[in-house]
C-alpha cells in the first residue's frame, strides 16, 4: 500500500536534492499538473550523450518534489540511453505496481503502490514526463 508520509518520501520533499536552477542550461523545460497544482521547471546540462547536471525548482505537493529530487540523483551523469530506459522503467513501476525484473528502483520503490491513486500518479509522473520532454527538446536543437 502506498505511504505518502514515508520517511523517504517526506525526506526528499523536506530536503530535496539539486533544487535550484543552472546558469546556463543546455535544455529547459517546465511541467504542469494543474490538478494539483504542481509547477516544476527542469534545467539539464547535456554535454555530448550524457545528462551530466540536472536541477528543477518549483512548487508542487510532497509528492511531485519528492519525485523531482530522486529523479535529479537517479539521471545525474547517465547517458541520454540510459536516462530513456529509467523513464520507461519507471513509467512500468506506476503502471503495474511493481519494478520491472531486474530493475532496482532505489528509493523510488516509497512510490508503490500509487497507481491505486489515480489522482496522485500525475504527480508523480510529472518530473518523468517533463524529462522525457526535454530529451526530446534537446533533439530537436
Amino acid at each position: 500500500m502506498f505511504d505518502p508520509y514515508s520517511e523517504i518520501l517526506l525526506d526528499h520533499y523536506r530536503l530535496p536534492r539539486n533544487k535550484g536552477r543552472l546558469e546556463h542550461p543546455t535544455v529547459t523545460v517546465e511541467g504542469v499538473n494543474p490538478l494539483c497544482g504542481d509547477e516544476l521547471t527542469f534545467d539539464l546540462e547535456i554535454e555530448g550523450d550524457r545528462l551530466t547536471r540536472v536541477t528543477f525548482d518549483g512548487k508542487g505537493c510532497a509528492i511531485s518534489l519528492a519525485s523531482a529530487s530522486m529523479l535529479t540523483e537517479i539521471l545525474q551523469g547517465k547517458t541520454l540511453s540510459e536516462v530513456e530506459k529509467w523513464i520507461g522503467n519507471f513509467r512500468s513501476f506506476i503502471r503495474e505496481g511493481a519494478a520491472p525484473n531486474g530493475v532496482d528502483l532505489g528509493e523510488l520503490a516509497a512510490l508503490e503502490g500509487i497507481s491505486k491513486l489515480p489522482v496522485r500518479v500525475k504527480c508523480a509522473t510529472l518530473p518523468w514526463t517533463t524529462i522525457e520532454e526535454a530529451l526530446r527538446k534537446h533533439r530537436q536543437s
